[in-house]
């Protein structure tokens, strides 16, 4: 099977069950006209990332990875009155394009933007003892992934789900022998939660306009 059925399918289910408004639409057209990365969650993973949320009742969310704020806005949206999401953004200027693209969306009072590294900021939650999180959402850089996991323990309560964006690289995690930082990176995730005693887990395969790639999903014991 080619590609272009799985878009097609993407756009057949995001039409039914994922469609976009007007703020999100503008989130999309903000990432091309700013010239960043067209490397954000469809339409349908925006959806699944809600009923995630929804599913663990959160009230507290952890985004690693905004990039223009297109998951950010799905998530916050399921976030009660008294909710609040912090989201994470290493690049500045995807910081500023995020911020406005969350005003527009009217989520500025459930939002917290935090600019900087995740390995660096984490701690600093971590301190702060901004946890726990009720969902953790992990769609960063990929060579510190696990250790973007062990924070999110570290951050979570028992039921915290999380999950992790790109673990499957398109199948090249089947390559023991990569030089790629960033597959390396995820199998090194991949294989710690394979041990890990805290959380159950699974991986599952994704196909559609992102073409083929996978999402980690844990919830914590």
């Amino acid at each position: 099977m080619d590609n272009l059925i799985f878009e097609k399918v993407d756009n057949y289910i995001a039409e039914l069950l994922a469609p976009e408004d007007k703020a999100l639409t503008d989130t999309l057209d903000s990432i091309e006209r700013e010239g960043i990365p067209s490397i954000s969650v469809s339409a349908p993973q925006g959806k699944f990332l809600q009923v995630m949320a929804l599913a663990c009742n959160a009230k507290n969310i952890l985004e690693l990875g905004t990039l223009a704020g297109y998951s950010t806005i799905w998530l916050a949206r399921t976030l009660p009155e008294d909710g609040k999401i912090i989201t994470v953004e290493f690049d500045e200027h995807h910081a500023a394009v995020a911020q406005k693209n969350i005003d527009n969306a009217g989520l500025s009072a459930k939002v917290n933007i935090r600019i900087g590294k995740a390995i660096d900021i984490l701690p600093q939650i971590l301190a702060n003892e901004e946890g726990p999180f009720d969902l953790v959402f992990i769609d960063a850089d990929k060579p510190p992934y696990k250790e973007y996991f062990e924070y999110a323990l570290q951050l979570s309560r028992p039921g915290t789900i999380i999950i992790c964006d790109n673990v499957v690289r398109n199948g090249a995690i089947l390559d023991e022998n990569t030089t790629d930082e960033r597959v390396q990176g995820v199998q090194r995730l991949n294989k710690f939660l394979s041990t890990c005693n805290k959380v159950t887990a699974t991986i599952m395969q994704t196909v559609g306009a992102k073409e083929y790639d996978g999402m980690a999903i844990a919830i914590v014991k």
